[in-house]
């Protein structure tokens, strides 16, 4: 099947396209394999397959045993623009891909079999009916939850703890039974192995094959789409210090010959983004942010390197992961759900 025109379209023409106007399909895609090896995990486990479709995001809607596919997996050329847009593509790692919809499937799940209703489910992970906060604030070290998506996503919310514990549940090579020997969260993945077999083979009472904002009904273009995404991904209003910059930078005459510091900043951007983020689990996109705040303050300030380039990059790693973790720890801290 030849691509479509659009592939070869820049992201300023891309942007300007509607959604609903792409006419991508799941079929013969990577993440389609991927989904064919969920469904044979549930079908091994006797549990019933979800429905797939193309949308904005991942996502479960309430009450339907279904699964929406963000629309940038479909094609390369769309996962080179989200990159472009968001700096990471949430689920284009085959490994992050399978977490996520190991994750879905067990809000599908919960959704088929109505599980929701049990006092023991309620019992243990909380009340389903708990309004969803829009920004949540987790314990990195509590041993009440499964740790499987990143931000400590069980912990914000009863239902993502129910369905990150079926995710890990379902994983054949999770090992949880050794992995989280004494952890409170051993009880719930207990508790869902037993449900889990009780449900196996029974059909379903819930079969709706609705599909909440398919990718052909959205009339947005991309660019409204990605300006709110990121909206959504960004900074309320981090605060720096001017002392920890100056400690680590000086506008002192001695050094008024040296390299710029906002300069050197951006020089370092990309591989200090990535580096942060992987120590600290947070989104690229969120200490992109913090970084385009230091490079704009470096230059307020006329801050200038007082030290080799190589041993400054050392230095401003430490000090960005510390104002990322202060940032997120804080009164602040916001993960974005």
């Amino acid at each position: 099947m030849a691509d479509p025109a659009w592939v070869a379209f820049s992201d300023e023409q891309l942007l300007a396209m509607r959604m609903c106007d792409l006419g991508v399909t799941l079929e013969g895609t990577a993440v389609a394999e991927r989904i064919a090896q969920v469904n044979a995990e549930l079908a091994a486990r006797g549990l019933m397959r979800p429905r797939y479709w193309l949308s904005d995001e991942w996502f479960t809607p309430d009450g339907v045993p279904g699964i929406a596919v963000p629309f940038f997996l479909a094609h390369p050329r769309l996962e080179k623009l989200e990159l472009a847009q968001m700096l990471e593509v949430e689920g284009a790692d085959p490994f992050v891909c399978m977490k996520i919809l190991r994750h879905e499937a067990g809000h599908a799940i919960d959704n088929a079999y109505q599980l929701r209703r049990r006092p023991s489910r309620r019992r243990l992970f909380g009340m389903p009916d708990t309004p969803y906060p829009e920004y949540y604030t987790p314990k990195p070290y509590s041993k009440s939850f499964v740790q499987h998506l990143d931000h400590w996503y069980a912990q914000s919310h009863p239902d993502e703890d129910f369905a990150e514990t079926f995710a890990v549940w379902l994983d054949p090579d999770s090992m949880w039974q050794s992995r989280y020997f004494g952890w409170r969260a051993e009880q719930k993945l207990a508790y869902m192995d037993r449900l889990m077999r009780e449900i196996a083979r029974r059909r379903p009472p819930v079969k709706s094959q609705r599909e909440v904002d398919p990718l052909k009904r959205l009339r947005r273009t991309l660019g409204e789409h990605y300006k709110k995404k990121r909206e959504h991904y960004g900074l309320d209003h981090p605060d720096f210090y001017d002392s920890d910059l100056r400690n680590l930078f000086s506008d002192a005459k001695a050094y008024a010959h040296n390299a710029s510091a906002a300069r050197f900043v951006q020089h370092v951007r990309r591989e200090v983004r990535a580096t942060v983020a992987s120590f600290t689990d947070s989104y690229q996109y969120t200490i992109d942010q913090l970084i385009v705040k230091i490079i704009a303050r470096c230059r307020e300030l006329n801050l200038r390197l007082t030290d080799t380039a190589e041993a400054t990059k050392t230095d401003f790693l430490v000090f960005l992961t510390v104002q990322t973790m202060n940032y997120l720890h804080s009164g602040r801290h916001r993960v974005a759900l």
